[in-house]
C-alpha cells in the first residue's frame, strides 16, 4: 500500500517534503498504475498529494474527531482516488481527489459523530455540514431586514436552501439540538437513585402471557397428536415428510418412494390436512383462533 510505514506522526512532516508533480507525469503515473499494476507509481501519485488530504481534513476538526484520524481517512480517500483515477478524461488528478477525500472524512465524521447513527443519505449528510451555517445565515438576514424567523419558517427555509425535505430537516435539528446520554447513568445525584435503563419499558411477555402461551402450546399439541391418530398411515407419512420436517421433502421423491404421481402425492397431503382441520374444528370454538 502506498501509506506502508507512515506513522500519524510522519504523515504530515513527509507530506510538506514531497515533490510536486506535473500534469504529463501525473497521467504517466496514474496509467502505470491502471494498465500494470505499479505500486510504485501509486505510491508517488499518493505521497504529491498527501498534503492536500492534510488541508482538507484540518478543516473538519471543528468536529471533534482526532486529527490523526481524520489524516487517516483523508489518506484512504486519497488512496481510492489514485485507483479509480482515469487519466484519459484530461482533468488534473487533484480535481478528481478531492471529492473522494471529502467524502472519506465526512463519512468518517458523522459516524463518530454521534452513537446514534446520524444519517445515511446525501440530504442528511448536506444537512449535518451545512445546517449551522445555513441556519446563521437566515438569522442575518432576517435581522438585517427588520423581521424574526419562527420555528417553522427557519425550518422551511432551511429545506429551500439546501434543497432537502422539511422532515430530514426537523430530524437532524433535533439530533444536532442534544447530547449521548448514557442508559447507564443516574437519575439524580441520590445514593439510592436508579438508572435511566430501569425506566425502559419491558418487552418481554408477563408472567401471565408466559403461562397462558404454555397452556395453549400443551392444548394444541394434544389436540394434533390425536388429529394425527386419525389418518392413515400414509397420509401421517406424506404430512410428517412434508410439513413437520426441518428440510422438508418434495412431491416427486416422495412420489418416487411411495410409487405414486407427484399429482397423486399432492393429493393425498390436501385430502391429509383437510382431515386434520375437520378433527381439530370438532373441539369447537376454542380451537379457532389457532385455525384463523
Amino acid at each position: 500500500m502506498a501509506l506502508d510505514g507512515m506513522t500519524d506522526e510522519t504523515l504530515p512532516r513527509r507530506a510538506m517534503r514531497a515533490e510536486l508533480l506535473d500534469a504529463q507525469t501525473e497521467v504517466e503515473l496514474a496509467r502505470a498504475w491502471r494498465d500494470r499494476r505499479d505500486e510504485a507509481a501509486m505510491h508517488r501519485l499518493v505521497q504529491a498529494y498527501m498534503r492536500l488530504a492534510i488541508s482538507m481534513a484540518s478543516k473538519f476538526r471543528r468536529y471533534g474527531a482526532p486529527m490523526n484520524d481524520l489524516i487517516q481517512e483523508a489518506s484512504l480517500g486519497l488512496l481510492k482516488a489514485a485507483d479509480r483515477f482515469d487519466p484519459e478524461r484530461g482533468v488534473r488528478f487533484s480535481t478528481y481527489a478531492v471529492w473522494w477525500i471529502k467524502a472519506s472524512i465526512q463519512d468518517f465524521v458523522m459516524r463518530n459523530w454521534s452513537l446514534v447513527r446520524t444519517g445515511s443519505t446525501s440530504s442528511q449528510k448536506a444537512l449535518f455540514f451545512n445546517l449551522r451555517r445555513v441556519q446563521a445565515r437566515l438569522e442575518r438576514e432576517a435581522e438585517v431586514e427588520g423581521r424574526h424567523l419562527d420555528g417553522a419558517e427557519m425550518r422551511a427555509r432551511i429545506a429551500e436552501v439546501i434543497g432537502v425535505p422539511l422532515n430530514d430537516v426537523e430530524m437532524m435539528l433535533g439530533r444536532l439540538s442534544g447530547s449521548d446520554y448514557s442508559l447507564n447513568a443516574m437519575q439524580s445525584s441520590e445514593d439510592e437513585g436508579r438508572e435511566w435503563i430501569e425506566s425502559l419499558e419491558d418487552d418481554a411477555a408477563g408472567p401471565e402471557d408466559v403461562v397462558a402461551d404454555r397452556h395453549d402450546t400443551v392444548l394444541l399439541r394434544g389436540w394434533l397428536g390425536e388429529a394425527m391418530g386419525r389418518l392413515t398411515p400414509r397420509e401421517r407419512f406424506i404430512v410428517t415428510e412434508r410439513r413437520l420436517r426441518d428440510a422438508p421433502r418434495t412431491l416427486a421423491s416422495l412420489g418416487e418412494e411411495l410409487g405414486l404421481s407427484k399429482e397423486r402425492i399432492r393429493q393425498l397431503e390436501a385430502q391429509a390436512f383437510l382431515k386434520l382441520r375437520k378433527n381439530l374444528e370438532s373441539h369447537g370454538a376454542e380451537v379457532h383462533h389457532f385455525l384463523s
